[in-house]
């Protein structure tokens, strides 16, 4: 049995301290469930106790958070280079009625929460296709004099995941399924970069652009973190939670009960509530990653845990067990 943690250079960078060590175990020894409900949770018919449970995981999540920020750089929006703000800019919804800032994170229901505010908004019909490139306010259309005044006055929230779950969702979508034609704009690449030169030859030859999920993780290691594709750039570089001070930080791993919190706070006057998950929708689980992380070299996998260990730090994740 490995266990996969964070080089010890990693851990120095960021100061992490007993406090982080003691609520991450707190944080597992509370998160025990691990099966799915039809809405995105990992938790069905809630009790008394369930409820409990998600304050207190809420509770240590921002803890967590705030205790690492404190020895941050970046404690505010002055405190961010231009890149920085422009990528922040660009992953904020702005709703000015019910003033609100939501900061999506690709591969952690932004979708659903897209289409929950435009229903929210009049903009799009509850039975209608969700519009990814229209009907969607971003704070980039604002002068940055006004964002940074939404930002400091709006509720503000975010969503995270486990982030070797959110990459392997990224990785299944966008190669498995070829959305977006991803496999013609990286496959090509990474295949000339991580396979034998005859087998790469061979493969490109035959239009076979497929790619293995080590290989994605191996393009993902050597990858400028600045320049990353949204899909797997690390949540902290989207949203800045440091410099952005959130009111909410909810989980994927408690979608339901969180996603109802915060619409208990913003939905005002409307009726909407969070989707239901499709029947045909195949979530990425705990036992998918396990799977497919046993097909990763263990140098590889420690390399990526250093390569998101802020995300891992900041929102409360730890690393997951490896049978080698």
């Amino acid at each position: 049995m490995r266990v996969c943690r964070p080089s010890r250079i990693m851990l120095g960078s960021i100061t992490l301290g007993c406090m982080c060590t003691i609520l991450l175990f707190l944080r597992e020894a509370f998160l025990t469930t691990d099966w799915f409900d039809e809405g995105g949770g990992r938790r069905r018919g809630l009790t008394h106790m369930d409820a409990l449970q998600s304050e207190i995981t809420r509770s240590i999540r921002n803890r967590t958070l705030h205790t690492l920020c404190h020895v941050d750089r970046k404690k505010d929006m002055s405190s961010l280079r231009e890149r920085e703000r422009t990528t922040l800019y660009r992953q904020v919804i702005v709703d000015d009625e019910r003033q609100f800032l939501f900061c999506f994170v690709p591969k952690v229901a932004c979708s659903n929460w897209k289409r929950v505010i435009k229903i929210m908004q009049g903009r799009m019909d509850p039975l209608g296709k969700m519009d990814h490139h229209s009907g969607i306010n971003l704070l980039q259309h604002d002068e940055d004099i006004l964002a940074q005044l939404k930002i400091k006055h709006y509720y503000k929230f975010m969503f995270v995941r486990h982030p070797l779950e959110r990459l392997l969702s990224a990785y299944r979508n966008k190669f498995g399924e070829n959305i977006g034609d991803y496999r013609r704009r990286y496959g090509i690449k990474i295949i000339k970069a991580y396979r034998p030169k005859a087998k790469a030859r061979q493969a490109i030859l035959e239009g076979d652009l497929s790619i293995t999920f080590e290989e994605f993780v191996r393009f993902l290691i050597d990858s400028d973190s600045a320049r990353m594709d949204v899909h797997w750039k690390p949540m902290h570089l989207l949203c800045q939670p440091c410099a952005v001070k959130y009111d909410f930080v909810g989980s994927f791993e408690q979608l339901r009960e969180d996603a109802e919190f915060v619409l208990d706070r913003i939905r005002g006057n409307t009726s909407v509530s969070f989707p239901i998950r499709q029947t045909y929708y195949k979530p990425t689980t705990p036992e998918t990653l396990i799977t497919e992380l046993s097909h990763v070299r263990p140098v590889f996998l420690q390399k990526l845990i250093d390569k998101y260990i802020l995300d891992f730090a900041l929102f409360g994740y730890s690393a997951p067990r490896i049978k080698v």
